[in-house]
Order: structure tokens, then C-alpha cells, then sequence
């Protein structure tokens, strides 16, 4: 069987597997061939089910025996993200303590992909906590990028970046509160989709059960074509059982034809969260490509906030977020911390230090404050189609598992605060914006560069509609070199 087959996108296999072309055996058998022979220098997919896997395929061939089809991925074996809920599989999001936290039924979303007729290889790597731009953790230990070994492959569906890459699944499924899912994508050369906030249930992505959403976090998809993209998150999107008593989703279609019939705001850096030269020259690259198909493209064009204030909203919102499953011993020495420190201070680690202990009236400020961001937004978006922007400051970094307060990100030789690059994905994500992430090719070392398509609230077709042609006119996917034979 050629090993092409693995990279093509899950829409292509499906249709190949309705046309009785390949046996969704055979397929199953062909990505668990390539995880056993390859996975060992990457270690993506950390949770093995194959054997499982193997019967669902031969319950999907029975059926397509029988002339029925179940949905748009039947017969189509996939993976998912460590931290979904998954029947018979741990979900410990890398907490030592988690370790043996086994699911005994299959969370929503891991339902819904069941009911489109997926079924799954396993389950990819994250870092500890979802809380990292890297996935490594000392139950399942560090993923490797596939373009180079000694790069990460993101976080936190470092795992998930790392095994549509390879070959090793169709699809994916992440999340997303810091880039977490479209940092992979761009460190790993694949498609990802931010959804607006919202849309996809959190439910069935937790380690409690029954947690409510969390402000700001997303669930989304990881795909080799933006096609793919399209589809997982009409799968994936619309109400609970108990929302859709009284509500359905009914996102807008595109809304163009041609990317020339585009308006398009251009991002491609700033002095808060400065990029590296060929990563802006990418996002000019993809902006100079729209404007000779005919699309307004402006460099100045941008919402109207300050912006440093703006940044400041999503740090507050969330570090909120990320600290409210602390213990009260941690929370209480945070609390002693910030009564010492100088009202002046606006440092990174200052701001962060507050807004794990502020008081639910200051929580509700910052949301006023992002109100007023949403709706400047809101008046952007009236005027302009997208922004396009980076997603990361520089292409895949090294592994580095010091200390946060001890790494730091290099950006054309300059060192960086590590987490700095967070504003490319928190100025959408405070605003519950979509955002696609899609591949423009290997830097001038070897790693991919992605670049993101944002737009206004529930245009999420559109901006994977934009990021889908575009992928047309400067190439989509490609397989990383040592993996495409």
C-alpha cells in the first residue's frame, strides 16, 4: 500500500472507503503499520487502542457491505488529544496524580466523530496541565516534531500537530486557550481551526466530569486540508442535549466567491510581540499573493484599541482561567506575594500573579473591558473580510524543559520572554474570534511557517473558506521529508 495514502485528507480516504476502493481495515492497518515503525523517535500517540480499533474498522466494512453509511467519516480511523473523554482510556491532561483517571464511557465530542462513523487509533501527547507551548510530561514523556526531533511540536495538542503531520491518523481533534491548537499547526505544517467560542461544547474535555465551560478555551480540529477542517467542525459544533432544546447553530456560509472579492487587514508584526524577518515576510508573501488576485490589502488597518491594553484583558482573563484549580496553599502564597508587590508593577509575571488571586468584582471589570474589545472588533470587521497575522513569532523551537522563568524564545538572535508570542493567539482569543492556522511551506531552515486567518464572530467558514483557497495558490500540506516514503 503506498505510504501516500496516510497524507491524504480524511474527506479523500472517506470517499475512497465509500467507493470500496481500500477497506477501512486495510486503512486502520496501514496508519497503525506507520505509528509502530515511526512513532518511536516522536512519541505522538501515547495511548494505544489498536486492537479495538481493528474490530470498529471491520464493523464499518460490514456495514458498507450492506449499503449503509453512517455519516461523513465513515470507516476513517482518527486520533484525539490525551484530554478528551474517551471510553476505556486515560484523560490525565500529564498530571502525575491523574494517572490512572480511566473514562468508563466516551465524552461528546469523541461521540459525535463516533456518530459521523469514525472510529480511533488512540490518543496524542499534551504537556502537564495543558499549560505549555511544548508537550512533554512525566507519565507519557516528550513528542518530537516530525520536521526535526530536537523541535517541539507545540503545545498543548503537541501530540495531535505531531500525528496528522506524520501520517499517523486522518484527523485530529485539539483545544485551544493559548494557541493550542494553531501553534502545533504552524510548528507542524498542518491546518488548525480556532472556533469562536462557543460553538463547540467543552464537554466530554475535562478530568472532573461535568465541569462547566471554561471562559476563553476552545475545542477544535487539526486536519491536512482545510477541507477537512470544514467538516470536523460541523461534527464537532452545536448545542448540548439540553442547549438544543431551545437553540441550533446555523453559522453563515462563506460570504465570497474568489479571495480577489476580499478585504483583507495585514499584521504581520509588533513591537509588543516582535516576529522574526521570514516569518513576516510569510504573512507579506500570503497578502501580496491576495492582492494580485485582486483583494484590498491594507498594512494599517486595526481594530480600535490600545493595544498593550488589550493584551493585558487576555492575561487577566486567562490567568483567571489557568489558576482556579490551584490549591488554596499555592493561592494563599500568590495572595501574600501580590500584597507586597509595587502597584506600579505591569511586569509579566506581576500582572499574572494578580489575576490568579483577583476578587470575582476585578474578574468582572476585565470582562467590561472585553466587551468594549469585542465590539471595536465588531466595527473592524465591518470594514475588513480578515486579518491576517502570524501565529508565532519564529518556526518550531528547541526542547527546552527548565524552569518558565528560566527559557526564553530566540527571534533573529535577540532572546525573548518565553511566553511572549502568546499575544498572537490572545488578541483573538480574548474576543472569541476564529481564527484558521494553514501551512505556507518550510522556513529556510526546514520547519514550517503557518499563518493565521482571523474573522468576525461565527465566521468560521469563512475563514477557513479563505484559508482552503489560498492553500490553492501557494500549496497546502506536504509531508515532512524523512516521513513521506
Amino acid at each position: 500500500m503506498s505510504e501516500q495514502l496516510a497524507f491524504r485528507p480524511a474527506t479523500e480516504l472517506a470517499e475512497l472507503l465509500r467507493r470500496k476502493e481500500i477497506s477501512s481495515a486495510e486503512l486502520t492497518r496501514h496508519y497503525i503499520d506507520r505509528i509502530e515503525r515511526h512513532d518511536g523517535a516522536l512519541n505522538a500517540v501515547v495511548v494505544r487502542r489498536f486492537e479495538q480499533a481493528l474490530e470498529e474498522a471491520a464493523v464499518a466494512d460490514a456495514a458498507l457491505a450492506r449499503g449503509e453509511r453512517l455519516g461523513p467519516l465513515h470507516g476513517v480511523p482518527l486520533t484525539i488529544k490525551e484530554s478528551y473523554v474517551m471510553a476505556g482510556t486515560p484523560a490525565t491532561w500529564g498530571i502525575e496524580a491523574q494517572r490512572d483517571n480511566v473514562a468508563d464511557a466516551d465524552g461528546l465530542v469523541v461521540s459525535r466523530f463516533r456518530a459521523a462513523g469514525a472510529h480511533f487509533l488512540g490518543k496524542t501527547n499534551v504537556p502537564v496541565d495543558l499549560a505549555d507551548v511544548q508537550s512533554y510530561n512525566p507519565i507519557y514523556g516528550t513528542t518530537n516534531n516530525p520536521w526535526n526531533t530536537e523541535r517541539t511540536p507545540g503545545g498543548s495538542s503537541g501530540g495531535s500537530g505531531a500525528a496528522v503531520a506524520a501520517g499517523f491518523s486522518a484527523l485530529e481533534a485539539g483545544s485551544d486557550i493559548g494557541g493550542s491548537i494553531r501553534t502545533p499547526a504552524h510548528f507542524c505544517g498542518v491546518f488548525g481551526h480556532k472556533p469562536t467560542w462557543g460553538i463547540v461544547p467543552m464537554s466530554g474535555h475535562e478530568i472532573v466530569p461535568h465541569v462547566p465551560d471554561p471562559d476563553l478555551s476552545v475545542c477544535g480540529p487539526l486536519a491536512r486540508s482545510a477541507e477537512d477542517l470544514a467538516v470536523a467542525l460541523d461534527i464537532m459544533a452545536g448545542p448540548t442535549e439540553r442547549e438544543a432544546t431551545g437553540w441550533q447553530l446555523a453559522l453563515p456560509e462563506p460570504g465570497f466567491k474568489a479571495l480577489g472579492d476580499l478585504r483583507v487587514a495585514v499584521w504581520p508584526t509588533d513591537d509588543i510581540a516582535p516576529v522574526s524577518a521570514e516569518t513576516q515576510a510569510r504573512v507579506r508573501m500570503v497578502a501580496d499573493t491576495l492582492a494580485r488576485l485582486g483583494a484590498t490589502v491594507s498594512d494599517t488597518a486595526r481594530p480600535d484599541f490600545d493595544i498593550r491594553k488589550a493584551h493585558l484583558v487576555y492575561q487577566n482573563l486567562l490567568t483567571a482561567v489557568m489558576s482556579s484549580g490551584q490549591p488554596a496553599a499555592q493561592i494563599e502564597r500568590i495572595r501574600q506575594r501580590v500584597e507586597k508587590l509595587d502597584p506600579e508593577d505591569q511586569s509579566a509575571d506581576a500582572v499574572a500573579a494578580r489575576a490568579s488571586v483577583m476578587s470575582h468584582r476585578d474578574w468582572i471589570r476585565h470582562d467590561f473591558r472585553r466587551e468594549r474589545l469585542r465590539r471595536a472588533w465588531d466595527a473592524f470587521f465591518r470594514d475588513w473580510d480578515v486579518l491576517l497575522c502570524p501565529q508565532f513569532a519564529v518556526p518550531a523551537i528547541p526542547h527546552d524543559h527548565a524552569p518558565f522563568a528560566e527559557r526564553s524564545t530566540i527571534v533573529d538572535g535577540e532572546a525573548r520572554p518565553y511566553m511572549e508570542s502568546i499575544f498572537w493567539s490572545g488578541v483573538v482569543i480574548a474576543s472569541y474570534l476564529p481564527s484558521t492556522v494553514l501551512p505556507t511551506g518550510p522556513s529556510s531552515d526546514g520547519l514550517p511557517i503557518g499563518v493565521q486567518v482571523v474573522g468576525a464572530p461565527y465566521r468560521d467558514r469563512k475563514t477557513i473558506e479563505c484559508a482552503r483557497q489560498i492553500a490553492q495558490e501557494i500549496g497546502g500540506f506536504a509531508p515532512p521529508p524523512n516521513l513521506a516514503g
